[in-house]
C-alpha cells in the first residue's frame, strides 16, 4: 500500500511539473508572438522588436501555382521601413485586431493560429511555427490564408 501511494505522489508530482514547464513556454509563446508579430509587424512596425522574435531565415511561404512562394523577413522589414519614410505613409493601416486562436507545445516546438481582423471583418488566418533556441522562442515560418 505504500508502494503504490509513494508511486502515485511521484507521478503527480511529475505530471504537476511537466504542466508548469508547459504552461510556461506557452506564455513565452504568446509573449513572443505578440510582440513580434502582433506589433513588430503590423500595430507598432517595430521592426527592432521583429528581428528579436523572428529567427533570421523566417521566411512566409505560399502556393504560386505549383511552385512555393517565400518572402523572407529582411525583405519585409525592408518594405515595412521603406513604407514608414513615404510621404503617405498612415501607420492606422497597418493596424489589426489580433488573436491567437491557437497555441499547441510540443518541446521545443510551436504552432499559433492567429486570426487578424479589421473593423470586425476576418482577413487573414496565419499559421506561425516557432522553434526554441538557446537564446528563446523564435517565429521561424508562417503560412497564411487571406480571407476575401
Amino acid at each position: 500500500m505504500r508502494k503504490m501511494l509513494l508511486t502515485v505522489l511521484v507521478f503527480l508530482l511529475v505530471a504537476s511539473i511537466s504542466n508548469a514547464f508547459a504552461n510556461d513556454a506557452e506564455k513565452e509563446v504568446r509573449k513572443v508572438v505578440t510582440e513580434a508579430y502582433f506589433n513588430g509587424a503590423f500595430n507598432k512596425l517595430d521592426t527592432e522588436t521583429m528581428q528579436k522574435g523572428f529567427h533570421p531565415d523566417f521566411a512566409i511561404f505560399s502556393a504560386k501555382g505549383n511552385e512555393i512562394s517565400r518572402y523572407p523577413i529582411a525583405t519585409w522589414i525592408e518594405g515595412i521601413e521603406k513604407w514608414k519614410k513615404a510621404s503617405d505613409f498612415d501607420a492606422e493601416k497597418a493596424k489589426m485586431d489580433c488573436k491567437i486562436a491557437n497555441l499547441e507545445v510540443t518541446g521545443g516546438c510551436a504552432m499559433v493560429k492567429v486570426e487578424a481582423s479589421k473593423d470586425g471583418t476576418l482577413i487573414y488566418t496565419d499559421y506561425l511555427s516557432l522553434l526554441k533556441f538557446e537564446d528563446g522562442w523564435k517565429i521561424v515560418a508562417k503560412v497564411y490564408h487571406k480571407h476575401s
